[in-house]
């Protein structure tokens, strides 16, 4: 699924990724500074870069899906 990513602090300052199933994917030129994401109608990731193909079933440690994004899926 076509994802962007967001880096989140945890208590400790440990940092982990939440993948975000990417709202409008076919709008993304690879070089974009906003992604507008699944699970919010008003929000996004600001993050240079293109969109990345990410597992359903992600198993990398630090990254983790969005529980909204993957209910929406």
């Amino acid at each position: 699924m076509l994802a962007t990513q967001e880096r989140v602090r945890l208590d400790g300052g440990r940092t982990v990724v939440v993948w975000h199933k990417a709202a409008h994917p076919e709008q993304c030129t690879g070089e974009c500074e906003f992604h507008p994401i699944a699970c919010s109608s008003e929000e996004g990731i600001v993050a240079p870069g293109p969109l990345k193909d990410v597992l359903l079933n992600l198993d990398e440690p630090g990254e983790r899906w969005c529980l909204d994004c993957l209910a929406i899926s």
